[in-house]
């Protein structure tokens, strides 16, 4: 599809949306987040051929939140490759994204990594060798490097918001490390968890980061970030895993592989074609994006 045909069609998304009268709630839990207004929504489509197609909030900042698992458990994987998933496992969760109730059952082992016991365990793994600051400035740098953005940050009062009201991550981290499944101090790995979360980026910033999950895994340049099989098997991750328990009905839906955050932004793939972030800050019920997943399933139903 031409550039033209996608731009039209996220001006007709972007159009819709704003006369959406449910837009879900924002995330109370998390200073910072709860006083976000949920009348804000951003969409950008980064295409294979480099085009970019823009509406509404599109260059507003937010915090990235879980969608920073992406990027987590590809430097992760980087490190210690297939060594990975003796640690975590790679199935639909079911359950709420910061339950504690599998872990106990499954032996402190997170049932994937994009769940909160998951990413933390990621975490721990990214830790290994490092200080937090220099485990965080290095994750920073690769989402610096994946989105061509020197200017991406991370915010600190969000940061230190989820590090003073983290109790459930904190919980979850130190029951993992009573199964020896977290190595380090728990107040580092959650540290640098909250961090990571913290990270905040536009719906431009965020699209052009994910273009690696959309060309087998190179940057545009032809750098290779990842080989085309940890691409593909990320992107697989996603689409069964990237909406918690919901992510069932967001494949059924959308049908894209993708990763939601509750600061209300989702990061989707279509392999070969675009790399999409949408973000409107209301949440429904699992904890999505309710605005950004409508918009996915109407670009999904007009492309």
């Amino acid at each position: 599809m031409e550039p033209h045909a996608i731009q039209l069609i996220v001006d007709e998304i972007s159009a819709s949306t704003a006369a959406e009268q449910d837009r879900g709630a924002v995330a109370r839990y998390i200073p910072g987040l709860a006083s976000i207004s949920p009348d804000q929504f951003g969409m950008a489509v980064v295409g294979a051929d480099g085009s970019l197609a823009t509406g509404g909030d599109a260059k507003t900042s937010f915090s990235i939140q879980s969608i920073s698992k992406v990027f987590a458990l590809t430097m992760a994987l980087g490190k210690v490759g297939d060594q990975l998933w003796t640690r975590v496992g790679r199935e639909p969760s079911g359950n709420a994204f910061n339950s504690i109730v599998q872990l106990e059952a499954e032996h402190g082992i997170p049932r994937n990594p994009f769940i909160n016991a998951g990413a933390l365990v990621v975490a721990d793994v990214n830790l290994s060798g490092h200080m937090p600051r220099e485990s965080i400035g290095e994750l920073l740098r690769f989402v610096r490097y994946l989105a061509d953005d020197d200017s991406i940050a991370i915010d600190e009062s969000v940061a230190r918001g989820e590090a003073e009201t983290g109790y459930r991550n904190i919980a979850l981290a130190n029951y993992m490390r009573a199964f020896g499944n977290i190595r380090h101090a728990v107040e580092l790995v959650t540290g640098c968890y909250f961090h990571q979360c913290a990270i905040a980026m536009d719906c431009v910033q965020l699209a052009r980061a994910g273009r690696f999950l959309m060309l087998d895994g190179r940057q545009p340049d032809g750098g290779q970030v990842v080989s085309a099989r940890r691409a593909r098997r990320i992107n697989a991750l996603m689409l069964t895993c990237g909406h918690y328990d919901a992510s069932g009905d967001f494949a059924f839906r959308v049908g894209m592989p993708g990763k939601s955050g509750v600061g209300g932004g989702i990061l989707a793939v279509v392999p070969g074609k675009a790399s999409i972030a949408v973000w409107s800050p209301g949440l429904n019920e699992s904890g999505n994006s309710q605005l950004g997943t409508l918009a996915l399933e109407r670009l999904a139903e007009a492309t």
